[in-house]
Protein backbone atom coordinates (compact mmCIF):
# COMPACT_ATOMS: atom_id res chain seq x y z
CA UNK A 1 0.00 0.00 0.00
CA UNK A 2 1.48 3.12 -0.56
CA UNK A 3 1.37 6.95 0.27
CA UNK A 4 -1.54 7.31 -1.86
CA UNK A 5 -3.98 4.74 -1.15
CA UNK A 6 -3.04 5.35 2.83
CA UNK A 7 -4.43 8.62 2.83
CA UNK A 8 -8.04 7.08 1.52
CA UNK A 9 -7.94 5.33 5.03
CA UNK A 10 -6.54 7.11 7.85
CA UNK A 11 -7.10 10.48 8.75
CA UNK A 12 -4.30 12.00 9.57
CA UNK A 13 -2.09 14.42 7.26
CA UNK A 14 1.42 15.63 7.02
CA UNK A 15 3.13 16.91 8.95
CA UNK A 16 1.27 14.42 11.86
CA UNK A 17 0.90 11.30 9.43
CA UNK A 18 3.75 8.42 9.89
CA UNK A 19 3.14 6.08 7.98
CA UNK A 20 4.37 6.45 4.45
CA UNK A 21 4.02 2.86 3.19
CA UNK A 22 2.86 -0.58 3.84
CA UNK A 23 4.52 -3.76 3.48
CA UNK A 24 1.93 -5.99 4.94
CA UNK A 25 -1.84 -5.73 5.69
CA UNK A 26 -4.18 -8.83 7.12
CA UNK A 27 -7.40 -6.73 7.71
CA UNK A 28 -8.59 -7.15 11.21
CA UNK A 29 -5.26 -8.89 12.31
CA UNK A 30 -2.06 -7.10 12.02
CA UNK A 31 -0.28 -4.60 9.51
CA UNK A 32 3.77 -4.50 8.80
CA UNK A 33 4.65 -0.39 7.76
CA UNK A 34 7.52 1.73 7.15
CA UNK A 35 7.86 5.52 8.64
CA UNK A 36 11.14 6.45 7.10
CA UNK A 37 12.89 9.43 9.19
CA UNK A 38 14.20 12.50 8.14
CA UNK A 39 16.29 14.92 9.83
CA UNK A 40 14.09 17.60 7.98
CA UNK A 41 10.79 16.81 10.19
CA UNK A 42 10.34 19.83 11.84
CA UNK A 43 9.80 18.12 15.39
CA UNK A 44 13.58 17.77 15.50
CA UNK A 45 14.69 21.62 16.00
CA UNK A 46 13.72 21.45 19.43
CA UNK A 47 14.17 17.81 20.27
CA UNK A 48 17.31 18.37 20.33
CA UNK A 49 19.13 20.70 18.11
CA UNK A 50 22.32 19.32 18.54
CA UNK A 51 21.60 15.71 19.07
CA UNK A 52 18.28 14.90 17.37
CA UNK A 53 16.45 11.94 18.94
CA UNK A 54 12.36 11.18 17.31
CA UNK A 55 10.00 11.86 20.68
CA UNK A 56 8.60 8.46 21.90
CA UNK A 57 5.03 9.75 21.87
CA UNK A 58 5.31 10.36 18.32
CA UNK A 59 6.36 6.33 17.50
CA UNK A 60 3.51 5.64 19.65
CA UNK A 61 1.68 7.45 17.29
CA UNK A 62 3.34 6.27 14.59
CA UNK A 63 2.30 2.61 16.15
CA UNK A 64 -1.40 4.06 16.56
CA UNK A 65 -1.53 4.80 12.87
CA UNK A 66 -0.68 1.47 11.64
CA UNK A 67 -2.83 0.05 13.46
CA UNK A 68 -5.74 2.21 12.86
CA UNK A 69 -5.34 0.79 9.13
CA UNK A 70 -6.08 -2.95 10.84
CA UNK A 71 -9.20 -2.37 11.96
CA UNK A 72 -11.78 -3.15 9.43
CA UNK A 73 -12.79 -0.73 6.92
CA UNK A 74 -16.56 -1.23 7.55
CA UNK A 75 -16.03 -0.55 11.25
CA UNK A 76 -13.44 2.61 10.94
CA UNK A 77 -15.59 4.06 7.71
CA UNK A 78 -18.28 5.22 9.73
CA UNK A 79 -18.15 8.92 9.30
CA UNK A 80 -20.00 9.71 12.74
CA UNK A 81 -17.03 7.77 14.90
CA UNK A 82 -13.55 8.10 15.16
CA UNK A 83 -11.55 5.66 16.56
CA UNK A 84 -9.17 6.87 19.79
CA UNK A 85 -6.45 5.23 21.65
CA UNK A 86 -7.55 4.41 24.82
CA UNK A 87 -4.56 3.48 26.96
CA UNK A 88 -0.74 2.88 26.63
CA UNK A 89 0.28 -0.27 28.05
CA UNK A 90 4.12 -1.12 28.50
CA UNK A 91 5.42 1.12 25.96
CA UNK A 92 9.39 0.68 26.16
CA UNK A 93 11.64 2.54 24.00
CA UNK A 94 14.81 0.61 23.79
CA UNK A 95 17.25 2.53 21.35
CA UNK A 96 16.36 5.77 20.56
CA UNK A 97 15.50 7.00 16.90
CA UNK A 98 17.36 8.95 14.77
CA UNK A 99 17.55 10.45 11.22
CA UNK A 100 18.21 8.39 8.85
CA UNK A 101 16.40 5.29 9.98
CA UNK A 102 13.70 3.61 8.52
CA UNK A 103 11.24 2.23 10.76
CA UNK A 104 9.75 -1.18 10.47
CA UNK A 105 6.61 -1.15 12.52
CA UNK A 106 4.91 -4.24 13.05
CA UNK A 107 1.41 -4.53 14.95
CA UNK A 108 -0.77 -7.50 15.71
CA UNK A 109 -4.32 -7.56 16.86
CA UNK A 110 -4.33 -9.15 20.51
CA UNK A 111 -7.89 -8.66 21.95
CA UNK A 112 -11.25 -7.33 19.97
CA UNK A 113 -14.18 -7.31 22.36
CA UNK A 114 -17.09 -5.25 23.28
CA UNK A 115 -15.66 -2.26 20.88
CA UNK A 116 -12.24 -2.38 22.85
CA UNK A 117 -9.30 -3.76 20.50
CA UNK A 118 -5.98 -3.74 21.92
CA UNK A 119 -2.75 -4.23 19.54
CA UNK A 120 1.07 -5.54 20.78
CA UNK A 121 3.25 -3.39 18.53
CA UNK A 122 7.41 -3.69 17.72
CA UNK A 123 9.33 -0.61 16.41
CA UNK A 124 13.05 -1.86 14.34
CA UNK A 125 15.56 0.03 12.86
CA UNK A 126 17.05 -3.16 10.61
CA UNK A 127 17.45 -5.55 13.21
CA UNK A 128 18.03 -3.45 16.20
CA UNK A 129 14.53 -2.66 18.32
CA UNK A 130 13.82 0.54 18.83
CA UNK A 131 10.54 0.08 20.70
CA UNK A 132 7.46 -2.31 21.57
CA UNK A 133 4.50 -1.88 23.62
CA UNK A 134 0.95 -2.43 23.98
CA UNK A 135 -1.70 -0.25 22.28
CA UNK A 136 -5.69 0.14 23.04
CA UNK A 137 -8.61 1.78 20.78
CA UNK A 138 -12.40 2.29 21.02
CA UNK A 139 -14.60 4.12 18.77
CA UNK A 140 -16.47 7.67 20.05
CA UNK A 141 -18.94 9.29 18.52
CA UNK A 142 -17.71 12.91 17.38
CA UNK A 143 -20.51 14.18 19.48
CA UNK A 144 -19.16 13.07 22.33
CA UNK A 145 -16.01 14.63 21.68
CA UNK A 146 -17.20 17.87 20.12
CA UNK A 147 -20.44 18.72 21.99
CA UNK A 148 -22.65 17.79 18.51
Amino acid sequence: MNIIEINKRIKQRPPFQMIERVLELEAGQSAKGIKNVSVNEPYFAGHFPEAPIMPGVLITEACAQLCSLVIEPEKSNDPDKIFVLLKIKDFKFIKPVIPGDTLVIDVKKTLDSSGLYEFGAVVKAGEQLKAKGTLMFTAVSKDDIYGG
